[in-house]
């Protein structure tokens, strides 16, 4: 997939292009989807960052091979943004278990300090 430079305003038709979402599909999903909000300009016009682009491609990857309906979308999307939720990458799963493996080790000292 194409990936624009990080600040390129981008029009809904280019966005649907590289994205291989359709145009009413990006509307729909604006209004049903809270985290994506894209820009206005003076006229009007919608315009998408790089950010906006990684949430399409996000939902896009959730609608179509996980199968969710956009409520759960919706939750998943939210959950993600804000660093909750599980793990997307192996290696993601891997820094989890270090950093749970770490807190309980330090809970395990504590306790071990108060003996």
């Amino acid at each position: 997939m194409i990936s624009p430079p990080p600040e390129r305003r981008l029009r809904i038709s280019e966005v649907s292009e590289m994205t291989g979402v359709a145009i009413h599909l990006l509307r729909q999903w604006e209004e049903k989807i809270p985290q994506l909000k894209p820009r206005r300009d003076r006229a009007n016009r919608r315009y998408y960052l790089e950010k906006d682009i990684a949430i399409i491609r996000r939902i896009k990857h959730l609608v179509r091979h996980e199968k969710m309906a956009l409520d759960g979308v919706k939750i998943r999307i939210a959950q993600e943004l804000h660093g909750e939720g599980r793990p997307r990458t192996r290696q993601e799963a891997i820094d989890l278990v270090d950093r749970i493996e770490s807190e309980v080790r330090g809970m395990l000292k504590l306790l071990d300090s108060e003996e």
